[in-house]
């Protein structure tokens, strides 16, 4: 009957607006909500057939609620350096912190953006209480390849909150000794140089190293002898080089051999030797054979130009920071740096079918794709901006908009089955 139909059609209006006008109200009450992805609902139309070509049956309204989650807000600058967002494409992969106290295992979830604090247990938390994910670092500050498209290799962000060392094992060195002290007649007076070291309980200690000259009777010998001695074994030698410096065009200066009597042989093309001192070896770099920039013996004067090493004393962490290819590092007080963790980008074919959760979070599905996991920059992944938080992607104006045209859509709808109301009563009253 197509007065029972218009009464359907009316009610399938009714109960489609009144589910739009609760996906506008939820969008306005998160309208400053960080990293909120706003819901949107489309009406579809239902054709029933009548069995008649002159009789027509109205069909209704069918709707559909889609989150837009590819649609992010505009990102804000804040105070904290672990405030973090992606500025582009790609999400943050973080874990419950339930889940992750319950199973070795956390389910993946993804988000935009987030306010990360360092909890009581060191871990980088959300205010939500989500851990934030990543690859954890080698010590030598690299990150090991990790499989991409699973979760296997990310655990939460987690930094000591005790005393850290970190001993030194190389050293490069980059020195001009005089070639006129190893002429006949020269004095022969001996260089030094003492470079400091950190050792494995973070006590500073140091190499002194003497350069001596060979004085020949007669011309020039250019021969040197470095005796390297460690501070913490009460000056032992730990070192005995001989080096003979080059003198032909073009090389003229440049190291020419190296011969060892006491500490590891030279390595001459690649410039190293490693010596122990009490806590270990240390790996020096003096410059391969024939190479300028390190090691040299020109003119007449002795000149130190450059020491550089690893390693650095007991410090305290005293802050966090998060470069935009998602880098996580600790900045100790004693002036040192260490990365700890790499934060990859999550992508994935389509993200509107991934399931909202709380905190402005989201669950991969089957809908969503097999996700991969970029270093942030590479590929189609955007960047992670510190200091920085993503806004909710609500235009309030859009949605007062949006929620006056619900609102005439439903008075309208509620009219139609005014009007069927009436006309069934009409056809009651026929009958009196």
């Amino acid at each position: 009957m197509t007065i029972s139909s218009s009464l359907n059609a009316g009610v399938s209006g009714l109960s489609g607006n009144a589910s739009r006008l609760s996906a506008i109200s939820d969008n306005i009450a998160n309208s400053s909500t960080y990293g909120y992805r706003r819901v949107e609902t489309d009406f579809t139309a239902l054709v029933m057939s009548s069995g008649s070509e002159r009789a027509y049956t109205a069909g209704g309204t069918a709707i559909d609620n889609l989150r837009l989650i590819d649609e992010g807000g505009a990102i804000v600058s804040t105070s904290n350096a672990t405030d973090l967002a992606v500025d582009g494409i790609g999400m943050l992969p973080v874990a419950s912190q339930s889940q992750f106290e319950a199973t070795d295992e956390p389910e993946l979830l993804l988000t935009s953006t987030g306010s990360f604090r360092i909890d009581e247990n060191g871990y980088l938390a959300s205010e939500n209480g989500y851990y934030l994910m990543g690859w954890p670092a080698a010590l030598d500050g690299t990150i090991p390849p990790y499989p991409r498209d699973t979760i296997n290799g990310l655990e939460p962000v987690k930094f000591s909150l005790s005393l850290t060392g970190d001993p030194t094992t190389a050293v490069e060195m980059a020195l001009n000794l005089p070639a006129t002290e190893t002429q006949a007649g020269a004095a022969g007076d001996a260089e030094y140089l003492e470079i400091e070291y950190f050792d494995n309980v973070g006590i500073s200690q140091s190499i002194s190293i003497t350069f001596t000259p060979t004085v020949p009777a007669t011309g020039i010998s250019n021969e040197w002898t470095m005796v390297m001695t460690d501070s913490a074994q009460a000056g032992a030698v730990i070192g005995d080089y001989t080096i003979t410096f080059d003198t032909t065009t073009g090389a003229g200066g440049t190291i020419a051999t190296v011969t060892e009597a006491t500490g590891g042989a030279y390595n001459a093309a690649t410039g190293l030797f490693t010596v122990n001192v009490a806590g270990g070896p240390i790996e020096f770099d003096i410059g391969a054979a024939g190479a300028t920039g390190a090691l040299s013996q020109l003119g007449d004067s002795f000149a130190p130009i450059s020491i550089s090493k690893d390693g650095s004393s007991v410090g305290n962490m005293v802050a966090v920071e998060v470069d935009e290819n998602g880098y996580v590092s600790a900045l100790y007080d004693s002036g040192q740096s260490q990365v700890l963790y790499q934060i990859p980008l999550v992508d994935l074919p389509n993200y509107n079918g991934m399931t909202a959760v709380d905190g402005s979070t989201f669950r991969p599905s089957p809908e969503s794709g097999s996700f991969f996991l970029w270093d942030a920059g590479d590929g189609p992944t955007g960047s992670v901006k510190s200091y920085a938080r993503q806004e909710s992607a609500t235009d309030i104006a859009q949605e007062l908009t949006d929620m006056i045209r619900t609102q005439r859509a439903y008075s309208s709808n509620a009219k139609v089955i005014q009007t069927v109301d009436e006309m069934l009563q009409e056809t009651t009253n026929m009958k009196r």
